[in-house]
């Protein structure tokens, strides 16, 4: 339970808070926490998601906290009111380029509850259309069309190293996939 917090940064992205929490025991601490507005990624499909092999759409971008370049799903930080799903049309549009007919919800997830409260909500996007992206001055971004057996090897062979990425692949392969393609979620 939270006792107190004190703020020590103001950011552009995320907050930086020294909190005094008692613990489950009894006991109290205190806590560094990075505090996030929340953000959402999509995994837009370029073809029918129940194909065999549906195409994708990734990209590479630059990060500067990875050294380089990684793969990884459009996604972004959440306006102050802004909806996830709002969030998520707007990145995928802002990043790529495209818009979608439809967004589905996958799953919710922590990014690192240790030290942060950020909660990235993911979702799949279909019925894609091309149009103009609108990248931010930060964002050096390269677009990919993947084969969905591509991406899995990539993330097998450890190429996919983004966390909301590979949540948002494996969670679509066991969750979506099967009962698309078999009724069910495989057991």
């Amino acid at each position: 339970m939270l006792i107190s917090s004190t703020r020590l940064h103001t950011g552009r992205v995320m907050n930086l808070d020294v909190d005094t929490v008692e613990f489950p025991d009894g006991s109290t601490g205190k806590l560094e926490m990075i505090r996030h507005p929340g953000a959402a990624a999509v995994l837009p499909f370029l073809e029918d998601a129940a194909a065999e092999d549906p195409l994708v759409l990734f990209i590479r971008q630059f990060r500067h906290a990875a050294d380089g370049y990684i793969w990884e799903i459009p996604a972004g930080c959440l306006d102050p009111g802004e909806l996830p799903e709002d969030c998520a049309r707007r990145e995928l549009r802002e990043e790529t380029g495209y818009s979608a007919a439809e967004y589905r919800h996958l799953t919710t997830i922590f990014t690192t509850p240790g030290f942060t409260d950020e909660r990235i909500h993911l979702y799949s996007a279909h019925g894609l259309a091309a149009g103009q992206a609108a990248r931010e001055a930060d964002e050096f971004v390269e677009l990919h069309q993947l084969r969905w057996s591509a991406v899995l090897a990539m993330a097998e062979r450890g190429e996919i190293r983004d966390g909301k990425t590979l949540s948002a692949v494996w969670y679509f392969e066991c969750f979506r996939r099967p009962a698309i393609s078999h009724g069910g979620p495989r057991r």
